[in-house]
């Protein structure tokens, strides 16, 4: 089943008629265009800026072991049994350090319990840590088609614009 963007958002996405004005290899290029744009006095409102070309990119960050696995556990256990102990001392007339103390335990130990077993369920497939993202490699500038031509007139004022001759 594939997503797709609620009508509300697509609706502040739209362009009636969207021809491209440029193609750029980076964001930053891209965003300086419609800021010169902006700059010219030019309605941008008629514009969007769409990364094209996707790529998932994933950085390793680290090997996964069990002592790291364990330790990443415990410190979300903490954060749990504090949260926890919180709350129950709003119910609990006990002292309140020990109720801290106690939930911050239990926390660390069910979560490390956890932490671990979910760990060893991999099978050793994913040994590492890592953090990915999804990056466009393009960025197109589009703009809507009645006002194609005077953005690409005042675009060609930008040196090094790269206004899209094909367009």
């Amino acid at each position: 089943m594939s997503q797709s963007v609620p009508p509300v958002a697509a609706g502040r996405l739209a362009l009636e008629f969207p021809q491209s004005l440029a193609v750029y290899d980076d964001y930053a290029a891209a965003q300086k265009a419609v800021d010169f744009l902006s700059d010219r006095e030019f309605p941008v409102q008629n514009c969007m800026i769409v990364g094209t070309e996707l790529k998932q990119v994933e950085r390793i960050t680290g090997r996964r072991t069990y002592p790291k696995v364990a330790a990443a556990g415990a410190a979300s256990g903490v954060w749990l049994g504090l949260f926890l102990g919180l709350l129950f001392s709003f119910f609990v007339e006990e002292d309140l350090l020990s109720i801290l103390l106690s939930t911050v335990l239990l926390g660390v130990a069910f979560s490390v319990v956890w932490a671990v077993l979910g760990y060893a369920a991999t099978g050793g497939r994913r040994d590492f840590s890592s953090v990915s993202t999804v990056v466009a490699t393009k960025y197109e500038v589009l703009v809507e088609h009645k006002h194609a031509g005077q953005a690409r007139e005042i675009l060609a004022e930008l040196p090094g614009a790269l206004p899209n001759p094909f367009a």
